[in-house]
């Protein structure tokens, strides 16, 4: 089934170095096939509303003495504007008609051993509109692997002082060489990322020419994605990287795709695009970009046009998500569920209740409605949250609270 991608939210201005006219600085992307997905008629998308349980509006009578206010009753109702669709927006997904992909990353990982397994990262290297971007999202689109971070370079271009500023409004300044990034930064975010720790990446304004004060919150995922011209450029980020992506192409074809989105998109003229390609873009692929290509691990001719080269690097992600452990939930299902072995120490089970066994009959039941399976999912994930907690040490305190009065309780061990 076709299906186009919807880039939401872009910052103030687009990158000079984005692909094919599209900004991976975007908050998040959404594919949509051609048939309609949860929305209306016209294509409207509508998000899981915050909860199916809300308490409405009880009037209260005037106060007379002892008289109590009545209490009005808890009702459960759904809310499906597209005001509170707009707000939830916030998070970063892909959808599909199978599946749906978070962007923005998730907490650290472990295996069935409990050991923190560190995602597979992914470097994309390439000139100017040579398509790194459209082989990220069609690499992203194939993959089939719920969380997914993808991090752009154009992310950490320097402020430029006021020459600098002075030299960009000419078309004189080179956006293309290695002084023009902050590695210093990219470094540190890259490390926190394979981590699984949280990183707010700043948002460069191609206007301004200056970092904005709002940025990009994202977590370690299980793939990560790095995509830039310069992305092979420096040492420490390259032994950061577990496959290395060269996408090459045609310079003819850059060039074209270049003078269409400057042209187009950004309101540029013609000389001072030709100006800048051919004075700093071009002599700077030649001279610090196409070198790159002897670190790559595979060179994709033709970019997002090349279907094989994308497939033949999802089946390498895929064994290599494998062989990492990133897949517990199978491996504890053909290690211990028919084999008769117990459980990993590290592996706790929530007691079976009657409470539990209710809910699990509504989540597991095809009929229930979206808001109930939310409703009942977040009752049992509160459930687990709190058998978790109890299984952490605590040890026993005594506090005087601001009124004098001692209080005795329990404090996490360390």
């Amino acid at each position: 089934m076709a299906a186009k991608i919807n880039i939401f939210d872009p910052p103030s201005s687009a990158s000079s170095e984005s692909d094919d006219g599209i900004d991976v600085g975007a908050e998040y992307l959404e594919i949509l096939p051609d048939a309609e997905i949860d929305g209306d008629k016209h294509g409207n998308t509508f998000d899981t509303p915050t909860s199916p349980t809300t308490l409405p509006y009880c009037p209260r009578p005037p106060s007379a003495g002892s008289q109590k206010s009545p209490k009005c009753r808890r009702q459960r109702t759904t809310s499906l504007s597209h005001q509170s669709a707009n707000k939830a927006t916030t998070e970063s997904v892909i959808r599909t008609t199978h599946r749906t992909i978070y962007t923005a990353g998730r907490p650290p990982w472990y295996n069935s051993e409990g050991q923190k397994v560190e995602p597979f990262v992914i470097g994309i290297c390439g000139g100017s509109a040579s398509g790194k971007t459209t082989v990220a999202e069609k690499i992203i689109e194939s993959l089939g692997v719920t969380w997914v971070t993808l991090l752009s370079m154009d992310s950490f271009y320097r402020v430029l002082n006021q020459k600098q500023h002075e030299e960009s409004h000419r078309n004189e300044y080179n956006f293309d060489h290695p002084d023009a990034f902050d590695f210093e930064i990219l470094i540190e975010t890259l490390k926190k990322l394979k981590e699984g720790r949280k990183v707010d990446v700043p948002i460069y304004n191609f206007v301004t020419h200056s970092r904005e004060s709002r940025t990009k919150t994202m977590y370690g995922a299980n793939v990560i994605i790095f995509e830039g011209i310069l992305a092979f450029y420096n040492k420490e980020v390259r032994e950061m990287l577990d496959m290395k992506i060269f996408v090459d192409t045609d310079a003819d074809v850059r060039l074209a795709r270049r003078l269409r989105r400057d042209i187009s998109q950004r309101g540029r003229d013609l000389e001072g695009v030709l100006k800048q390609y051919t004075s700093m873009v071009q002599p700077s692929f030649n001279h610090y970009i196409a070198p790159l290509m002897v670190h790559a691990d595979i060179i994709v001719p033709r970019g997002g046009e090349n279907l094989v080269a994308i497939q033949l690097i999802v089946q390498h992600v895929h064994t290599q998500l494998q062989l990492r452990g990133l897949k517990i939930r199978e491996e504890l299902a053909q290690a211990h569920a028919f084999s008769g072995q117990p459980l990993p120490d590290t592996v706790k089970l929530l007691p079976t209740t009657p409470q539990i066994r209710g809910l699990h009959t509504f989540i597991r039941n095809k009929a229930t409605t979206r808001d109930e399976f939310i409703f009942y999912s977040k009752r049992l994930i509160r459930l687990v949250i709190e058998y978790t907690l109890s299984l952490m040490k605590f040890n026993e305190t005594i506090v005087e609270t601001p009124q004098g009065v001692l209080y005795k309780g329990y404090i996490q061990s360390i």
